[in-house]
């Protein structure tokens, strides 16, 4: 038991973002709502660069920033740079969706009156009808 408890201490941040990215697709798949369909999303997008960051950083390493570039480094000495740059291009085409979405969103709710997926849908069906 205490060995599950170590490496479940030491994996915390992947265990943190397991339980973010549940939490987020409840959110996602339980709610009628619009608006808290798009804050699961989000919270799905903070679980998956929360776990992209913890597996590129290591203990003891820096960031790859050279402050001399005339003396040489090592590789060991820093981190992996290419989670942190999927993060960022994450992060930017998560707001951008977001941003995106809440306009949709806006405008289904001045045509229908509600954020309510399954009344959007009610409402979209009669009017073809």
């Amino acid at each position: 038991m205490k060995e599950l408890l170590a490496t479940l201490y030491h994996q915390r941040m992947l265990v943190t973002a397991a339980i973010l990215f549940v939490i987020g697709f409840g959110g996602l798949l339980f709610n009628w709502n619009l608006i808290k369909k798009i804050v699961g999303l989000n919270i799905m997008d903070t679980a998956v660069y929360l776990a992209l960051t913890s597996a590129g950083y290591v203990d003891g390493r820096a960031a790859p920033i050279l402050s001399d570039p005339s003396v040489p480094a090592k590789m060991s000495q820093f981190i992996n740079p290419v989670p942190t740059g999927l993060v960022l291009t994450g992060i930017v085409v998560s707001v951008s969706f977001t941003a995106f979405s809440l306009a949709l969103t806006v405008r289904l709710y001045r045509k229908y009156g509600t954020l309510y997926l399954d009344d959007i849908l009610f409402r979209a069906k009669r009017s073809v009808d």
